[in-house]
């Protein structure tokens, strides 16, 4: 059992039977009234964000997470297909909207974490940072600026994102998977 004080960045809780991630935490105390603590709050299952105000004596479960090193194989129609690292047959599918925005970073036979909760598979965990090829990138103008500027280019999965002007077709860039951003060329 997790007391409400515990309840820190990134610790994992069980709230109304869904698995949750606290994102944010601060303690706030009005006029001669206890002392509550403020959360922001990321549901595992679905992504959706819940701000929500704990006081004392709450009491949670803290979510039982296991994490299985697995394999992407393909998407077809808005589903992405894995399968268990060790274990080719044993496959499962995710729809879009539970993978969000990492999903376009997804490319075949890329190595991912599969997060399991209650016996169900309800997401994937991508490395921090993964190495893409582009496909396109249009000639880079550099202009009269005093800083480096940065173009559109298209990865080889499709994803359409911002990269230094000196990067051209065909080069391997290092993505940053959380925060979606070009972080070198390799």
């Amino acid at each position: 059992m997790i007391d409400y004080t515990e309840l820190k960045k990134g610790v994992q809780i069980v709230l109304e039977g869904a698995p949750y991630e606290i994102l944010e935490s601060a303690p706030m105390k009005k006029a001669q009234r206890r002392v509550v603590i403020q959360t922001r709050l990321r549901n595992l299952v679905s992504g959706n964000m819940l701000e929500r105000t704990f006081h004392q004596g709450d009491t949670f479960d803290e979510a039982e997470l296991v994490k299985t090193e697995s394999v992407f194989l393909y998407s077809n129609r808005g589903k992405y297909v894995f399968c268990e690292k060790n274990n080719k047959g044993n496959r499962f599918e995710l729809g879009e909207s539970t993978l969000g925005d990492s999903a376009r970073f997804l490319k075949q036979n890329q190595g991912v974490t599969a997060v399991r909760f209650d016996g169900k598979i309800i997401n994937v965990i991508l490395p921090i940072k993964v190495t893409l090829k582009i496909k396109e990138a249009p000639p880079g103008v550099k202009g009269d600026r005093a800083q480096g500027g940065t173009k559109t280019v298209t990865l080889e999965t499709g994803a359409i994102m911002q990269a230094p002007l000196f990067v051209e077709t065909g080069d391997e860039i290092e993505i940053n998977t959380d925060k979606g951003e070009y972080v070198r060329r390799v």
